[in-house]
């Protein structure tokens, strides 16, 4: 099991477009979402003869091809079966797979939310017919048409995969067993210097999501779609809980590592990084607490300048395939998107340790979406902070 997800880092803030609103938008994810007018692409209604290979963007991780394990690899078969040579580059953050797929040298991006939308906005991502994609059928409802993969109804792309932001904590040092946020915000002076948390401007998300429960004076309806006196609060908490703070992560190795050392006792985390520390020997623990929690949820998404559009076309639908999509979904750490894939997972746990079909969880997920001016929630009379304005913060933050 491997992974590497360091988002968002300061680089390449021009990438993000502060589009021009049209209608409302839509968080509950019907993909009616307003917020964003994308320029008028269409999607292909039909494919043509392979052209010989696909160019890739892609976390590491997702795109293996037994270079790296040679028990590893789903890209050898899509290889034989399609006649498409894949040429994958590994993107660190989501800024460079912004800044590459403007280029028009790829073909193809497994974009997170925080990158989506600029990618739609700018006319760099075009829609995608998910009918020429058969195995979208057998994707999670959960995942389909939500406010970071569509607008207006209009799919940019195929769900790869979704995981949780947890609190993880150390069982012999936090007592009792904590369930909310308020352990690393309002309560972080218990564990001081002993704090960790996430290394990146959306992590602001995060405090606004505790803010939305804890204060409810401040009408946090969205942790995404926040005005300048929600984020203000939200970045106020943020700097006082820095006092606190030991350590900000972006590898997963480290966090690990911290946590084995006791130089780490409580922060954010996902599971998969529970479950390595476990397996390492550290007593922590993992829990969704009762506020919820941010998320990810990654896109295939389709350049709109692809020179090779139906191997494009033929790697979304075998990277979402039953087989293909348990394979990745393991060997990186999250849930898969293809609901036919539990059956298909080498741990057949894995589902259930992943929560992959348990939608009732997935509802208390906010999964990562570009903040944009246009505010996200519906409102018309304020404007929302965008983007760039959180890397500003963030880097005022950390001091």
């Amino acid at each position: 099991m491997r992974l590497h997800r360091s988002l968002l880092t300061a680089a390449a803030v021009s990438g993000l477009l502060l589009v021009t609103a049209c209608g409302s938008a839509d968080p509950a994810g019907d993909g009616t979402s307003g917020g964003l007018n994308p320029p008028p692409l269409k999607a292909p209604t039909a494919l043509g003869s392979p052209e010989g290979q696909v160019n890739l963007i892609a976390w590491a991780g997702y795109v293996e091809d037994g270079s790296n394990d040679p028990k590893v690899d789903w890209v050898s078969g899509f290889e034989k079966q399609t006649g498409c040579q894949v040429n994958a580059k590994t993107a660190a953050t989501s800024d460079e797979m912004v800044a590459l797929m403007k280029t028009g040298a790829y073909d193809a991006v497994s974009a997170s939310g925080d990158a989506s939308l600029r990618l739609i906005a700018s006319g760099d991502a075009a829609p995608v017919n998910t009918a020429l994609v058969p195995h979208y059928a057998d994707v999670f409802a959960g995942l389909k048409n939500q406010e970071w993969n569509s607008v207006k109804g209009v799919a940019y792309g195929i769900p790869h995969g979704r995981g949780a932001n947890l609190l993880m904590y150390d069982t012999a040092k936090v007592t009792p067993a904590p369930d909310s946020w308020s352990a690393v915000f309002d309560g972080a002076s218990a564990h001081s210097g002993k704090v960790t948390a996430y290394d990146s401007p959306i992590y602001i998300a995060d405090a606004a999501l505790y803010l939305s429960a804890t204060k409810p004076e401040l009408g946090i309806k969205n942790p995404y779609a926040l005005d300048k006196k929600q984020f203000d609060a939200s970045v106020a908490l943020l700097k006082a809980q820095n006092e606190h703070v030991g350590e900000y992560w972006s590898d997963y190795l480290k966090e690990i590592s911290a946590f084995k050392s006791g130089d780490s006792a409580i922060g954010t985390s996902w599971q998969v990084i529970a479950n390595l520390a476990k397996a390492e020997g550290a007593k922590v623990e993992a829990v969704l607490p009762k506020e919820g929690a941010t998320g990810w949820s990654d896109t295939w998404m389709v350049s709109a300048k692809a020179k090779h559009p139906t191997c494009a076309y033929k790697w979304l639908d075998w990277i979402v395939s039953p087989k293909a999509n348990a394979q990745v979904a393991e060997y990186f750490g999250e849930a898969p998107a293809n609901a036919r894939s539990c059956a298909e997972t080498a741990a057949k746990d894995h589902c259930a340790t992943f929560h992959a079909s348990d939608e009732e969880y997935w509802k208390k997920v906010r999964f990562w979406t570009t903040p944009i001016e246009q505010c996200l929630d519906g409102r018309t009379d304020v404007r929302c902070v965008p983007y760039a304005s959180w890397v500003q913060a963030w880097n005022e933050i950390k001091g």
